[in-house]
């Protein structure tokens, strides 16, 4: 894709350190989903994606780059966080409604943590293909690519989407100016890019912005979302944190994982923040299918690199070739880090 831009992985400090929720097994949450969501959801007729249709698409006003945060160098791309753009349409954001509130997802699919209270995740195309079929959209990737500067795919099926679901207590009144609360914790993501997009109706909304930390101390806010636009943040990088919403009926935030579609990019992906609220037996599949795809491109790679040596006999480079298997050693590591069984 042209005009991407990859940092090198000499000149890149190492991921932050992730700390995930206190939640260490799946849980499912111990509050309900009121029956107005569930009830107005069922009132959507199915529809199949059309991109033509569905995809509402203007680009962001400003993008900040990880240099104005006093992050440059970090990360697999210059881009830190965008402003809010239009996605999708409110057509697609009511069958992805549609299937967020259905009753095979809400049986098989609600999670809770020390993070958030009540999510869903880990649908998958069977349980909401409309969903699925947007979040895997070539246009869609596309833009979200071109946003981020850096070609993305989602980073397994597990990770389409996250709904991380809050209702508002209309008896607790706005917060006065200047006071804030967490609707979800300070964190790193576990991923390299994250797509937050807002599929709930943000009339009267005050607040539900995202924080972000800077090397200084200093906090920046990023103006919140309205339904169907979304922010693109290179969140693995970024300690943030999404602010609480008021005034509002509900704040429901859809968030997509992202990893470098390329296999020679470097992928610090990992599974603290994932494995506490999913059903493992899907997850270690596709993350361990994925990270042995990356192998597989990489040593096939490095292989012919070998081999075109050997037609124009030139001197095997020791340290080149530690450098690469120190690499894909750190990055098997990493897996067996990540993938054990919970007791």
């Amino acid at each position: 894709m042209p005009g991407l831009t990859v940092v090198p992985a000499a000149q890149r400090p190492k991921a932050p350190h992730v700390i995930g929720p206190k939640t260490k097994k799946a849980t499912r949450p111990t509050v309900g989903i009121p029956d107005f969501l569930i009830n107005e959801a069922k009132q959507t007729k199915p529809e199949a994606w059309n991109p033509e249709k569905h995809i509402a698409y203007e680009p962001p006003a400003k993008v900040v780059t990880m240099k104005e945060i006093g992050l440059e160098g970090h990360g697999i791309s210059p881009v830190a966080v965008s402003d809010p753009f239009p996605l999708f349409s409110q057509e697609a954001v009511a069958q992805m409604r549609r299937e967020i509130f259905s009753e095979p997802v809400l049986e098989n699919c609600r999670y809770s943590s020390t993070f958030s209270a009540n999510m869903v995740r880990g649908m998958g195309h069977e349980r909401a293909p409309f969903t699925y079929d947007a979040w895997w959209d070539p246009t869609v990737l596309a833009k979200i690519s071109e946003i981020a500067g850096i070609e993305l795919v989602p980073a397994f099926d597990y990770e389409v989407a996250n709904i991380n679901i809050s209702i508002n207590d209309h008896k607790d009144p706005a917060l006065p100016d200047g006071e804030e609360t967490s609707a979800f914790a300070w964190h790193y993501d576990s991923f390299p890019f994250v797509c937050v997009t807002m599929v709930s109706d943000c009339t009267g909304m005050v607040g539900g912005e995202t924080a972000i930390q800077l090397p200084s101390g200093e906090v920046r806010k990023v103006r919140g979302p309205t339904m169907g636009t979304a922010v693109v943040m290179q969140g693995r990088y970024i300690y943030h944190q999404a602010l609480k919403a008021f005034g509002g009926r509900e704040r429901i935030a859809m968030v997509t994982a992202f990893r470098p579609k390329s296999p020679f990019v470097p992928d610090e992906t990992i599974l603290t923040g994932s494995r506490p609220i999913s059903n493992l037996d899907e997850l270690y599949p596709q993350y361990a299918e994925y990270r042995l795809e990356v192998l597989e491109e990489r040593f096939r790679a490095k292989l012919k690199e070998e081999k075109r040596r050997q037609v124009t006999r030139k001197r095997f480079d020791v340290a080149d070739m530690r450098a690469f298997l120190t690499e894909q050693k750190e990055y098997i590591e990493s897996m067996l880090e990540h993938m054990y069984e919970v007791e």
